[in-house]
């Protein structure tokens, strides 16, 4: 007679064998219609499992349809898991329907293998196959492929075609009336605005796809991936909690279905997410699950994004030679014909990063040049304009489908009765009239916007290139100055760099910012001041404090404050805490009333005569002449520490 655990084990197998049949059936039955639920249209009711269900069905199916549709499907869902079993199906699926003489279905194999191929790293046969495929299936399937067309031009980092070719899927899933190709056009759009740094449109375009999936009610690989775009996009806004509720959504799903590409996806955004956050234990285990999810894929486009997201997580805990192993890892992962520029962009500007920590500026600049050329290829002014006409047309789209929507509503009640008819016709009249007032005042609305975001991302484009070549300039100077012997020389080369640095970051959050005029203050000075500190190497001795409310000012007031403040900051630190002395600096800006403003900066160092502070050096007269250049007053105070004072009248200050 058993005992207890052995029932018990006996009555776990029971019910798991049970579980199996009730899942097997529901997927493919031969007394219902069709035969087959197609998986992730039909059904979602199942586990990991699925996919050797499948595989037992494929074997007992004899009709061709029913079988060529199991094993699209194999082929398909397996390039989630490893790229060589899907190809091995898929190829076995060309061969099928090539001695079977269906065209139809060796098109739709031919769009599964574009998106393997795809996955593999084969751009141009991915692009190659899917074009074949286009005159052998049926309109109902082109939006799939167009979406699959579209990933092959986003890898190129060509983002305006394949915006192109989002708006096409997303046409014909209106016409169709098909949720998923509409659900899947807007994800494409969230991901490609992600890439472009528009976060609340991506969101906004991310959570309207959401909606979409969540109406149709199947959990698939699309709705796991939309998941996983929206979570970039809050990432991207720094909003870390909507960003983790999302990803941990998104997880979810993929380990039920077992969708390795989206796990790794994920993983790679949760190890930026807590390198953001400062938890480098938890980002640490998400690197660590990205790249177990990549290797299970055998996909080297992962991989090659999961060794550079620990790059960066390093980088974060200042393992920079650690972090130099895991970027050029990924670099070489990537190799010389890797089409995706967006991510190698990322990879070189984490390298330069590293490089300049350890002191290796030439790497540095080389790594340097190498992002910019690569990040200028993706973030085209040409891209930009086009991904964001594209959305003003999709709007304009939707709107005059609604309203042809209207009047085929009027033109059945017209019929009808006559009353009805005259009335309608009327109602129709007016709201034509009020249609093409409204359309005339939006398209000058729209060239309007659309003039002035050209002027903006022309400004944008310039401060971005001002700040690359000021970047060069202040690695030009550290290059140099490592040839020099005489400190003094040493010096001036690096206090030049320092002043060429708060330049520098006044361009970068001009172009990086919402407000092509204004400066945030309280975040520049903290950047600006921690520059300096690492500078001087003295980072864990003085502490910086910027005891201030968040202030906008113009960029004619930001660019002389900045000065004035690194060369207070540079006069501190040679001369404030000698002998390896800790101490603190604070740095803040204040309104006096409402037209004066005050810049304190202070430290408790050991402090100077005036006849010293007040000398004749450079940076000495810089700061004089700076204070002229804002008609404002300089003081000095010194005893326990060194006190100086700037009061100036403002008159741009920004709410």
């Amino acid at each position: 007679m058993m005992d207890q655990a052995s029932g018990k084990l006996v009555l776990c197998c029971w019910v798991w064998l049970l579980i199996l049949s009730e899942v097997n059936s529901q997927i493919v039955d031969s007394k219902q219609f069709p035969p087959y639920q197609k998986v992730f249209v039909a059904t979602d009711a199942f586990d990991d499992t699925y996919l050797d269900i499948l595989k037992t069905q494929l074997d007992r199916s004899e009709v061709d349809s029913v079988r060529f549709s199991i094993l699209n499907d194999l082929a398909y869902y397996w390039h989630t898991r490893n790229l060589k079993t899907a190809a091995e199906f898929n190829d076995q699926g060309l061969n099928e329907t090539h001695i079977a003489k269906d065209s139809l279905w060796h098109g739709r194999f031919l769009i599964t293998q574009g998106s393997i191929l795809l996955r593999q790293e084969e751009l141009d046969d991915a692009e190659t196959v899917l074009k074949k495929a286009v005159d052998l299936v049926t309109k109902e399937d082109l939006a799939f492929l167009y979406t699959q067309m579209g990933y092959v031009y986003e890898r190129r980092g060509k983002l305006d075609i394949a915006a192109d070719y989002a708006k096409k899927s997303l046409e014909l899933g209106v016409e169709l009336h098909d949720l998923k190709a509409q659900a899947l056009a807007y994800s494409d759009l969230s991901n490609l605005f992600w890439k472009q740094s528009k976060f609340e449109k991506g969101l906004e375009l991310g959570l309207k796809s959401l909606d979409l999936f969540e109406e149709r009610g199947i959990d698939d690989l699309d709705y796991d991936f939309t998941l996983y775009v929206v979570g970039n996009n809050y990432l991207g806004l720094k909003k870390f909690t909507n960003a983790l509720s999302y990803f941990k959504k998104s997880i979810e799903i993929g380990e039920r279905y077992g969708f390795y590409n989206n796990l790794s996806d994920i993983y790679i955004s949760l190890t930026d997410l807590y390198t953001d956050m400062g938890h480098y234990a938890q980002a640490e285990e998400a690197g660590q699950n990205a790249i177990k999810y990549a290797e299970l894929l055998n996909n080297n486009f992962m991989l090659m994004r999961s060794h550079l997201a620990m790059g960066k997580l390093q980088n974060s805990q200042l393992k920079y030679t650690e972090a130099i192993e895991s970027i050029e890892k990924s670099i070489e992962i990537a190799t010389a014909d890797f089409g995706d520029g967006f991510f190698l962009s990322q990879a070189y500007e984490a390298l330069v990063v590293s490089h300049s920590q350890k002191g290796d500026y030439k790497k540095a600049l080389t790594a340097h040049q190498r992002f910019t050329k690569l990040k200028d290829s993706v973030f085209t002014l040409q891209a930009d304009q086009r991904i964001s006409e594209l959305q003003t047309e999709y709007d304009v789209a939707l709107k005059e489908d609604t309203i042809k929507l209207q009047e085929a509503r009027i033109a059945q009640q017209k019929s009808r009765q006559m009353l009805i008819m005259v009335v309608a016709g009327s109602l129709f009249l007016l709201l034509a009239a009020l249609f093409i007032a409204f359309k005339n005042n939006r398209r000058k609305n729209i060239l309007l916007k659309k003039q002035n975001e050209e002027k903006g991302f022309l400004l944008k484009e310039i401060h971005h290139r001002v700040k690359n070549n000021l970047e060069i300039v202040s690695s030009l100077l550290l290059l140099q100055s490592a040839k020099l012997d005489d400190e003094a020389a040493i010096g001036a080369m690096q206090e030049s760099q320092n002043r060429v640095q708060s330049m520098s970051m006044i361009h970068q959050r001009l172009y990086q910012g919402e407000n092509l005029a204004t400066i945030e203050m309280k975040d520049y000075f903290i950047n600006l001041g921690n520059h300096v500190l690492d500078a001087f190497g003295v980072q864990k001795r003085v502490i910086l404090k910027c005891a201030m409310d968040r202030l906008n000012l113009d960029v004619d007031t930001a660019v002389p404050l900045g000065l004035i403040v690194n060369e207070l900051l540079t006069n501190t630190m040679k001369y404030a805490f000698p002998d390896e002395q800790k101490g603190k600096i604070n740095i803040s800006l204040t309104t006096k009333d409402a037209e004066i403003m005050e810049l304190r900066v202070t430290d408790n160092g050991v402090g100077k005569n005036n006849e010293v502070i007040q000398g004749s050096g450079f940076g000495t007269q810089l700061i004089n002449l700076l204070v002229k250049q804002l008609d404002g007053t300089l003081e000095y105070h010194t005893g326990k520490g060194t006190e100086v004072a700037i009061q100036f009248k403002f008159g741009k200050k920004a709410a």
